[in-house]
């Protein structure tokens, strides 16, 4: 049985950095990839690179993501990479902000799953890749809204993954940290703190296909020390907070100023 990376592929967030190297990726391995994003002109040119199909979508229109579900027939790879960013307190948003990152963040992909994956099922072969977030382990300061959408979706991971056990179907989610040139952390505008590594878009690509190739349950991306200190929140998070302190906090500050336009 062939894999999944040589069939049917559908791309959230097609038209950020991160999503134009997964795109990239999946079609080297021999994807035929549907392209969605909001910018028809960045999915436009990326199909032209990798032979793709694009589509126009805003997922936090419900109503679009479930035709979007509807057009994406017989596919065998769904990589939900799309997202908002949600960074500050959480007392700053409208509440029309919260409901779009809950919408795009965590609504969209539950629900293109759910459409997608009896087809999957009933073929007998498929995957699922969701991309959340080291803040789907360790909420920081600043990440109320974001952890809550990136810890809902890895919630959803291993549950769907528990769910479709034996059937063929895998279930995968990709946890990148800070990725510089490309992403939300990039756009921010923001640096890094010191000592704090980061990763690259094209190793977060590389996650998603060695997620599927290994049918792998989760997938960090990001260095020791940080994935250390998210398993260190994991069993103690008021340890967590209390180490990173004051140096969490105005980095937060600064992360949410710097995407306080794109919620």
């Amino acid at each position: 049985m062939s894999s999944p990376l040589q069939g049917r592929a559908l791309l959230t967030g097609a038209t950020g950095g991160i999503g134009e190297a997964i795109g990239r990726a999946l079609a080297a391995r021999g994807a035929s990839v549907l392209l969605t994003g909001r910018r028809a002109d960045r999915l436009a040119a990326l199909a032209d690179d990798i032979g793709g199909e694009i589509n126009v979508v805003d997922l936090a229109d419900r109503d679009a993501v479930l035709a979007l579900a509807a057009r994406a027939d017989r596919i065998d790879l769904l990589v939900a990479n799309a997202a908002l960013p949600a960074s500050g307190p959480a007392t700053s948003f409208t509440v029309e902000e919260i409901d779009r990152a809950l919408d795009v963040n965590l609504r969209a992909p539950i629900q293109l799953a759910r459409a997608l994956v009896p087809g999957m099922v009933e073929r007998g072969r498929g995957h699922v890749v969701l991309v959340s977030s080291l803040n789907g382990k360790a909420a920081t300061a600043g990440s109320a809204v974001y952890s809550a959408t990136k810890f809902g979706l890895r919630g959803f991971a291993h549950g769907l993954r528990a769910d479709l056990e034996g059937t063929g179907v895998g279930v995968s989610v990709v946890l990148p940290g800070l990725i510089r040139d490309a992403g939300m952390f990039h756009d921010s505008g923001v640096k890094p703190p010191r000592g704090v590594g980061t990763r690259t878009p094209e190793e977060v690509a590389s996650a998603v296909v060695a997620a599927v190739e290994g049918d792998r349950a989760e997938v960090i991306v990001a260095p020791v020390a940080m994935r250390a200190g998210a398993a260190v929140a994991g069993l103690a998070p008021a340890v967590a907070q209390r180490l990173s302190g004051r140096r969490s906090a105005s980095v937060a500050r600064d992360i949410a100023a710097g995407q306080r336009d794109k919620r």
